[in-house]
């Protein structure tokens, strides 16, 4: 178990793009190159011994997805917001529960750096951030210790590297490869995959509502600001407990009352959404 495979060149899932939002109100559009589907081969836990390394091999042969996103991300905030967009999709599709602290969910991040105008400059990879905050601390962290050493004179090494959560800085692992040195052939003990394309498009049909088209039509139909119809949108759960509050009540009022005053008075116990103490039809006599 544990199957690795790459689709290079015929991937199932090809091409595509996801808008994320970001904190100024502006959106981007970040391209998606390929998804390949293979197994989980498990990972290596390098933070459990100062001088050991431990593998843990409880999700080896759980099915995989490995999406590969364009360089389009130009910042730490980006990515975040890209990762978060992405599992917000995931979720809905029921495709993942995106716990990442679990290892549902990972981000290998590449990091290169370039004056204005340069061709992109040389990318380092990190490998297996578990949370969003550490994917921000570790592009954060890669971006100031390249431009330390080109301003220095010196050159970025292509190369994996790890993040350390209890110092915040990444340390090399190994040296990273180009596409072409992997030696990329097909597998003879793989039959062709081939997919109707009526059962795809009848997958299309039957597509669930999307953090996208939930995001508008809170817009449209609640009058909603983008900001908290972002907010509500992130989960389908959150913007059921919404929609029940909402309904038959001033929607903008029951947002303030739940992004606010819900949102805040929970994470003050520790607690989540599923687990709150109110039911929508209780904050909705409040509203």
């Amino acid at each position: 178990q544990g199957y690795q495979i790459s689709q290079y060149q015929q991937p199932i899932v090809g091409e595509g793009s996801i808008t994320i939002d970001l904190a100024d109100g502006s959106s981007r559009d970040i391209g998606i190159e390929r998804l390949h589907l293979e197994q989980d081969a498990g990972k290596s836990l390098h933070d459990q011994h100062p001088s050991k390394s431990y593998i843990d091999l409880n999700r080896s042969g759980v099915a995989l997805m490995e999406i590969v996103s364009r360089p389009d991300m130009r910042s730490a905030e980006e990515a975040g917001a890209y990762v978060t967009k992405l599992r917000s999709i995931l979720r809905f599709l029921g495709t993942c529960d995106g716990n990442m602290e679990e290892g549902s969910m990972r981000a290998d991040c590449n990091v290169s750096v370039r004056r204005p105008g340069e061709a992109l400059g040389t990318r380092t990879e990190t490998k297996n951030l578990n949370s969003i905050r550490f994917i921000g601390m570790a592009i954060n962290y890669e971006v100031a210790r390249q431009i330390e050493i080109l301003e220095d004179g010196g050159r970025i090494d292509q190369e994996t590297r790890l993040f350390d959560t209890s110092t915040g800085m990444t340390r090399a692992m190994r040296s990273k490869e180009d596409a072409h040195d992997y030696r990329y052939f097909p597998d003879p003990d793989l039959l062709p995959l081939q997919l109707d394309q009526d059962w795809v498009d009848g997958l299309k049909q039957n597509l669930p509502e999307l953090p996208d088209a939930l995001k508008a039509r809170l817009i449209n139909d609640f009058g909603l600001s983008p900001y908290d119809a972002t907010v509500i949108s992130e989960d389908r759960a959150t913007a059921a407990f919404y929609e029940d509050v909402a309904k038959g009540r001033d929607a903008k009022l029951a947002a303030n009352w739940m992004t606010v005053e819900l949102f805040s008075a929970l994470n003050k116990l520790g607690k989540t959404l599923a687990e709150s103490p109110i039911t929508p039809s209780q904050l909705g006599e409040l509203v």
